[in-house]
């Protein structure tokens, strides 16, 4: 893998970043391998009641990204959250069971559809989280990257919008050199 992406469903400011790194992928060539990174877990459970529903649907389908990288799915892992991602980010809708379940079905998913409320992935979310959280963290969010010969990942970046190809490259051939120098800690500017 190229790139480890982990991600919440539920946070906007990820979906932007995927976007990025998919165009870059594409342009480049590079695989990306998807994981979870839960902001239920990084709140310890303490969600607000008005976004119970959006969580629900992020752990289930956070489960299916753990079962879908347990056999080395990685790009129907993608494919789901680009299904996802358009249901809700893009068309303005809170993430919910009913929209997990369409994504699922848009991927051709099926097969995998039990994974979404198997209990048992959330060992493997967890897991996931912990790799991401320990990797670049305290004080992150989702997403976080990490890339082959890099000793940490970062949380990010996070991007206002999707930049068009050219500025997406040039900020990923930026971005490479510091996540694999060990003395870059961060860089970080308010949100507009």
């Amino acid at each position: 893998m190229d790139a480890t992406f982990f991600f919440d469903p539920a946070c906007p400011w990820t979906w932007r970043t995927s976007r990025w790194l998919v165009a870059v992928a594409e342009a480049r060539g590079l695989s990306i391998e998807w994981r979870a990174f839960s902001l239920s877990i990084l709140n310890g459970g303490n969600i607000p009641p008005e976004y119970a529903d959006a969580v629900a649907a992020s752990t289930r389908a956070l489960r299916l990204v753990e079962a879908l990288r347990a056999e080395g799915r990685h790009a129907d892992a993608g494919r789901f959250y680009a299904e996802l991602g358009a249901r809700t980010h893009d068309a303005g809708n809170p993430p919910s069971g009913k929209i997990v379940d369409a994504a699922v079905e848009a991927a051709g998913l099926d097969d995998m559809a039990a994974a979404l409320d198997d209990e048992r992935w959330d060992e493997a979310v967890h897991a996931s989280h912990a790799l991401a959280y320990g990797s670049a963290g305290p004080d992150i969010g989702s997403p976080v990257l990490m890339v082959p010969d890099a000793d940490r990942g970062i949380h990010g970046p996070i991007l206002t919008e999707v930049p068009a190809t050219d500025d997406a490259l040039t900020l990923w051939d930026n971005l490479l050199p510091l996540l694999r120098m060990p003395a870059f800690h961060e860089i970080k500017r308010a949100r507009r």
